[in-house]
């Protein structure tokens, strides 16, 4: 007789969206399933996850109220579709089963639902730390809550095979855990062990293998005073001890970065807590997936050498969050400077090979290993203030997590972000995923590494975008990029540098404006060609109108006067005391010929280009309080103005005035007379910078009051990562109207990307409809 097909079993088709790759999700469910006495299967496909499942009615309500809230860290369902379905007898013959679809199904909408680099689980440190166990020291270990994810993948949907783990068959005794439902490396798509994963090597300054060396090694040269750079997750980093003053300091001069702070690693939380004050917040933060550094007050007698953070009263720490890092931090027995794997400024390094070549010179040894960095991802680098977290730089741990625009796109967008801290943004429907930090585009190598990450975001998602949404700044590189692109025919938006910051405030918290924007930062094109930077805007996410600005001030020789910061200062006294500043030039750490020579651009007006933007009028206060003359990095002299406010209260309160017209103009001229006088009356500077960080909070807030009575407002621009910028400002304002900051953006440059897609996004949805 035939045989005869046993008729289809009725069931459910689920869809789920949201973070729910390298997450271990698939085998929560296949777990879930098979407790429930189900019957079908689950897999991974180009939009998420999708299960098809077979059982009781009573049995299949109870498994599709658990998708909703899956268990495991790190996931997260945006989306459950739930269809009913009829399944054929090869889907249910081996009860529940994970499997692998060789395409995406067809009709799957584009997303990205791989979860970021997650830090080292206490499961697989106690592997490592056991000596018994196979894994033992072993840098490569993970499981499914834990271990590179992002860094690591190609292309989606997320299997080992679309990783750089694929060069890595699995041994018998992983395929066991692997194939094992029990096991908490049940497909866990990195797993490895010595026997059959990546190896690591110790290389000498020429390049070469030292054979038989390795962590332990490194750790003996480190003790020894060592520069060593170490391959991690995302990228290299530079290493030495972090005690030793001349050490840090032969390592700053090599790198050529002679001011910016250098993070430090601490080996475990105790000793984190001896160099900051841990407070429940950092805590959090040091200890959660993501593994941020962790940007916090510095403890008194902390054991760092001064110039791991010269004349900071902060100081950065994370944790050791791969196994080779602990491995190395528990040879060594204390804290390391572990600083990005560049030159200053220059793309973090990737590749050994590479790194050999560009940072001879700067390590004395190279940590190596074979697996392959797919994807070049920065430390990411919050900062607590006032018991609040504030992302200065989002990138491992926080990438690729999306961030729900407020209005949908109606097609594919790209966004390339600005020049400095650039970082770019894909947007599909009402998801933005905005890229790791890349630095500033300042050199090819940089460009370079900005293209390959448009490359690698674009090609997880599987999509060409239809629009490239860019900075006005005709000079950016990013702008450059976008227009070659629009030379292919694709369409090309132009988004205001400060509208961009408000933007990504209002579509990080979800709000469509309108609002009183404050975007206030160092300097950003404006569409009168002018450098804004002081704005006060009323904007929503199509558009803004100027309302208040910062009276400029002028910069005397261009660009230059913003890293010699005593011409700024020398320009806000010029104005402020009518050109007769007189002796008030003493406060001016600069030769007195220098003066002349700049006063004379001054009074002729000649090279001296007017700057609103705030950032500059820190600097100002800077160069006359603090006699900072010169800087070497983006913000220096505004983070010692507020290093120094820190240590007093303020004095009396400084003047200022508002304008009329227009466009408000928030005059501070007042301000700068008042407080060189004091100064040089000996008024101490501490107490004056605190004065000045308060006047800007009380003329702004009474520029906001004279605007509008009602309009939330919104936080945005490098100026808000100052903590009393922020505080003042939600003290003065926040019992008339909600004050919002972003949270899982930066507040910074970092965020330009994510705002320019918010506004383009509100432009294409107006014109769609």
């Amino acid at each position: 007789m035939p045989v005869v097909d046993p008729p289809p079993a009725p069931g459910r088709h689920l869809r789920v969206h949201g973070v729910v790759q390298g997450v271990g999700f698939r085998p929560w469910v296949a777990r879930l399933a098979r407790s429930l006495d189900l019957r079908g299967r689950v897999w991974n496909d180009g939009d998420g996850v999708q299960a098809r499942a077979t059982g009781s009615d009573a049995a299949l309500d109870a498994f599709e109220a658990a998708l909703k809230t899956p268990p495991m860290p790190g996931a997260e369902v945006r989306d459950l579709r739930s269809d009913a379905a009829a399944l054929g007898a090869d889907e249910i013959a081996d009860g529940f089963r994970i499997v692998e679809l060789p395409q995406p199904s067809v009709g799957a909408r584009p997303t990205l639902s791989l979860a970021p680099d997650r830090a080292m689980c206490p499961a697989c440190r106690a592997e490592i730390d056991d000596p018994a166990d196979p894994r033992a020291d072993y840098a490569f270990t993970s499981c499914t809550d834990c271990g590179p994810r992002y860094t690591v993948t190609a292309a989606l949907p997320y299997a080992r095979r679309r990783t750089s783990l694929e060069a890595f068959p699995l041994c018998p005794r992983c395929a066991a855990e692997y194939a094992d439902a029990d096991d908490r490396r049940f497909h866990a798509e990195t797993t490895a062990c010595p026997d059959c994963g990546p190896r690591l090597w110790l290389r000498g300054p020429d390049g070469g293998t030292i054979e038989g060396a390795g962590l332990a090694e490194a750790a003996d040269a480190l003790r020894a005073g060592k520069v060593v750079a170490i391959k991690g997750l995302g990228g290299f980093h530079l290493a030495c001890r972090a005690d030793d003053e001349a050490v840090v300091a032969a390592l700053r001069a090599r790198k050529r970065r002679p001011g910016k702070p250098l993070a430090v690693m601490a080996p475990s939380v105790e000793a984190a807590a001896a160099l900051i004050d841990l407070t429940a917040t950092a805590a959090a933060l040091l200890t959660d997936d993501a593994a941020p550094i962790v940007i916090a007050p510095r403890r008194d007698g902390a054991a760092v050498a001064p110039s791991v953070a010269p004349g900071a009263d902060e100081l950065g720490v994370f944790l050791p969050y791969t196994p080779l890092h602990h491995v190395l931090l528990r040879a060594f027995g204390g804290p390391l400077v572990m600083t990005s794997g560049n030159l200053s400024e220059a793309p973090i390094e990737i590749d050994g090979d590479a790194a050999v070549e560009r940072l001879r010179g700067v390590a004395d040894l190279f940590v190596d290993h074979d697996r392959a960095i797919v994807a070049r991802c920065e430390d990411s680098v919050v900062r607590v203030t006032g018991g609040e977290p504030v992302i200065l730089r989002r990138a491992r741990g926080y990438v690729p997590l999306a961030i729900r625009l407020p209005v949908p796109t109606p097609v594919p967008l790209l966004a390339v972000g600005g020049h400095l801290a650039n970082t770019l943004c894909v947007a599909l429907g009402d998801q933005a995923w905005l890229g790791p930090h890349l630095g500033d585009l300042e050199d090819a190598d940089a460009v370079a590494a900005f293209e390959a990450h448009v490359g690698h975001l674009t090609g997880l998602l599987g999509v060409a975008p239809e629009v490239v949404v860019h900075d006005l700044h005709p000079d950016y590189a990013s702008t450059r990029f976008a227009r070659s692109l629009g030379e292919t025919g694709v369409r090309t938006i132009a988004v205001q540098h400060h509208h961009a910051h408000i933007a990504a405030t209002l579509a990080d918290r979800g709000h469509p404006g309108p609002a009183l924007g404050l975007a206030f930062d160092g300097t950003g094109y404006g569409d009168d060609g002018a450098a804004w930077g002081g704005e006060i805007l009323r904007a929503d996410l199509r558009g803004y109108r100027r309302l208040a600005t910062f009276r400029p001030l002028r910069l005397a020789g261009g660009a230059r006067a913003i890293r010699e910061v005593w011409r700024i200062g020398l320009a806000a006294l010029h104005d402020a005391f009518d050109g007769e500043p007189g002796e008030a030039h003493a406060l001016l750490d600069a030769a007195p010929d220098r003066i002349e020579a700049v006063t004379g651009l001054l009074a002729r007006d000649v090279a001296c280009t007017p700057a609103h933007g705030l950032g500059r009028w820190f600097d100002a206060a800077a160069a006359l309080l603090l006699g900072v003359g010169h800087t070497t990095y983006s913000g220096e002299a505004a983070m010692a103005l507020e290093t120094a406010a820190r240590r007093a209260r303020p004095g009396a309160l400084l003047p200022f005035a508002l304008g009329e017209g227009d466009l408000l103009e928030i005059d501070l001229r007042r301000a700068v007379r008042a407080m060189a006088r004091r100064r040089l009356d000996g008024e101490p500077a501490d107490a004056l910078a605190a004065a000045f960080q308060q006047v800007v909070v009380r003329a702004t807030a009474a520029a906001v009051r004279a605007l509008d009575a009602e309009l939330p407002v919104a936080l945005g621009g490098g100026c808000f990562v100052n903590a009393a910028l922020r505080a003042g400002l939600r003290a003065e304002l926040g019992s008339e109207r909600a004050v919002l900051t972003p949270i899982a953006a930066p507040v910074n440059d970092g965020a330009i990307a994510l705002g320019q897609a918010a506004v383009a996004a509100a432009r294409l949805a107006l014109e769609d409809c």
